[in-house]
């Protein structure tokens, strides 16, 4: 028995190896075959397995997504309003709040899901303003939505904060250290370029004092990171400017660029409604400035190590924070403007005003990237994908409106002159911006294939 077994061992192995051998003889041959071989496994096995349909009943993907958090924002609303008013019912600023976020949120949807032909996609936040705009500006609807300013105001600072933590994550270190040098020009440069043209444009077009003219620019100098980074995104997957890092050049410039603007209208504030003299308030916001810093200094070293890199998901929270906020602020930015209170010359003004400044802008950026290795083509990519204009004006704009309600009502025209500049620079460099960058960036920029 013995024998007989090794016998057939060392025949099976010789038609191993024979047919080892005749398949590398073969192996010109084969491909075609084993093409074949896999497409027949691969039906079969789908044959095999079995088939899971898609219902329609109940909902899946994006609007499965949209129901769970409205049902959950819903449950929030009623457990807040239940401690917070008196007779345990929903007051009619959180019920206001709720028609805001609801009509802000199904504006932005369907601004983002309707596609029209040949068209880059809108951003969203376009239709969340709008949504704003239409209830308060709305016969029947705008009697029916109240609230009140303090309300208002604090979901605007909790978004300001949100805003603050989203440019801080956004800051890609190493995109920083590669394109240094014109990363920090592009970052301070055309804003402060931008904050003081306004400045001048305004004090003779629109006769606003020096402090007010600044701290106009600064609102309005602010670039749009929810408009330029999904843009940008969107191109560095199709591989356009991957190359020469223009996409990523943008996503991490526009970060500081907005931590620049919102220092610059910290300063113009403190000076626009401080009652001492300019020296002093100067003086007040350098110590502002350099308490931020070490402080900011102190919670960087503090957060490098807590959380820990084992703890995942604080992007996540933040994600889902403004998934919530972003309806909100820009409803409620909308909902400051009343087409009632506006006047007609002073429209015309302030789009002119606008528009002159954001000229030097687009002029000053391109001198800025002119010395940098990019070719015409793309310093004009890069000099007109610098101009939308959304999230920081959306914050900016009403806070001056606020603190002059409280503090100072003799300043309530400038702070809403400043306020319906803000709602003018976002409705018109937003889509404006997000179309330029779409259709642009495949003609302007060259296409990196990694194959």
């Amino acid at each position: 028995m013995d024998t007989t077994e090794l016998e057939n061992e060392h025949l099976e192995d010789k038609n191993i190896q024979s047919s080892i051998t005749s398949q590398i003889l073969k192996d010109d041959n084969t491909g075609e075959d084993e093409e074949i071989k896999e497409i027949v496994f691969s039906a079969t096995e789908e044959e095999t397995k079995p088939q899971v349909t898609e219902s329609a009943c109940p909902p899946q993907g994006r609007l499965n997504k949209c129901i769970t958090n409205g049902v959950l924002l819903v449950m929030i609303w009623f457990a807040i309003s239940s401690i917070s008013s008196h007779g345990h019912y929903p007051d009619e600023n959180s019920l206001g709040l709720l028609i805001v976020f609801c009509c802000s949120l199904i504006a932005g949807k369907l601004l983002e899901v309707s596609k029209i032909p040949s068209v880059p996609p809108l951003p969203p936040l376009l239709g969340m303003l709008l949504a704003g705009f239409t209830i308060r500006n709305a016969p029947y609807i705008s009697e029916h939505v109240h609230i009140s300013n303090e309300w208002s105001s604090t979901v605007r600072n909790i978004a300001l904060t949100l805003i603050l933590i989203k440019a801080g994550l956004g800051l890609d270190i190493q995109a920083l250290k590669r394109l240094k040098s014109v990363c920090l020009r592009l970052s301070f440069g055309p804003c402060l370029m931008e904050a003081c043209s306004t400045a001048v444009i305004s004090h003779f077009l629109l006769n606003f004092p020096w402090q007010w003219g600044f701290l106009l620019g600064f609102v309005v100098g602010a670039v749009s990171p929810a408009v330029v980074v999904p843009s940008m995104l969107q191109l560095q997957e199709e591989g356009y400017g991957v190359e020469k890092g223009i996409p990523t050049l943008l996503m991490a410039a526009s970060s500081v660029d907005d931590i620049l603007a919102i220092t610059g209208f910290s300063i113009s504030m403190s000076i626009v409604f401080s009652t001492g003299g300019i020296l002093h308030d100067l003086l007040t916001s350098f110590r502002d400035i350099i308490i931020g810093v070490l402080l900011g200094t102190f919670l960087g070293i503090f957060l490098q190590y807590f959380p820990s890199e084992d703890q995942i998901g604080v992007q996540k929270i933040i994600a889902f924070a403004w998934d919530i906020f972003q309806p909100l602020l820009f409803g409620l930015v909308g909902l400051e403007v009343s087409v009632a209170a506006l006047k007609s010359d002073a429209i015309g003004i302030s789009i002119a005003s606008m528009s002159l400044a954001l000229l030097v802008r687009i002029s000053f950026t391109f001198f800025l990237v002119s010395f940098s290795g990019f070719n015409f083509k793309e310093k004009i990519f890069i000099a007109l994908s610098w101009i939308p204009k959304a999230t920081v004006q959306a914050v900016l704009g009403p806070l001056a409106l606020e603190t002059a309600r409280v503090s100072s009502p003799h300043l309530e025209p400038y702070a809403k002159d400043v306020m319906t500049i803000a709602f003018l620079a976002i409705l018109i460099t937003a889509p404006n911006g997000a179309l330029l960058i779409n259709i642009l960036g495949p003609r302007l920029l060259a296409r990196h294939d990694p194959n």
